[in-house]
């Protein structure tokens, strides 16, 4: 009689799977036809030889592209025209401030108040908290609505009367070494105006 004893189990159990078994069960593409329990020795000589190849090409196309990388190639093309005369660029001045304030009446924050974000829906002041004293005190004094009758509205008056003045703020400006002012700008108007 034969009696297995329990280390002779558990080498049993720590065998691996053989080859095929494994090759069967993989999902990478080629392996399970290499390594079958047929017996026809020209397929699975292909299939390995195919394997080999493509992987070879996998491993020459990766490691040109590392050499690639570290000769760290680059491209610079620069193309240079002569111009005798040029022309006074356009400049875009962007402020994050659409309106001064000091120059918002009475009339535009009646109409205008709610979409300024200094009134709500009931023509009251919002978010008096966040408001300083001072602006406060003006604030009060153009939000009062109790004697006021409202005229005619004018976005694109009260944008040009609102808006930002070139000879506010232009500080100082130089093209070719000649000093420039407010009077070289002109405004142009674009779609993005909305006006």
């Amino acid at each position: 009689m034969d009696i297995k004893t329990e280390s002779e189990d558990n080498l049993d159990c720590n065998q691996p799977v053989p080859i095929e078994v494994f090759a069967s069960r993989s999902t990478l593409h080629g392996i399970s036809h290499m390594f079958s329990y047929e017996r026809q020795c020209i397929k699975r000589c292909i299939w390995i030889m195919f394997f080999m190849g493509s992987f070879s090409f996998l491993l020459l196309v990766c490691v040109d592209r590392i050499q690639f990388y570290f000769q760290y190639p680059h491209v610079t093309k620069l193309d240079e025209v002569t111009a005798p005369m040029m022309p006074f660029p356009a400049i875009t001045f962007c402020n994050l401030n659409s309106f001064r304030f000091s120059r918002v009446t009475r009339n535009d924050l009646y109409h205008a108040g709610e979409l300024l974000a200094l009134l709500n829906g009931r023509y009251e002041i919002r978010d008096t908290h966040l408001v300083e004293d001072s602006v406060m005190m003006t604030l009060k004094d153009k939000a009062d609505f109790s004697v006021f009758k409202p005229r005619p509205f004018n976005m694109r008056e009260f944008y040009d009367r609102t808006g930002h003045d070139i000879k506010e703020m232009l500080l100082s400006c130089y093209f070719r070494g000649v000093e420039c002012s407010a009077e070289d700008f002109s405004v142009v108007r674009t779609e993005k105006d909305g006006i």
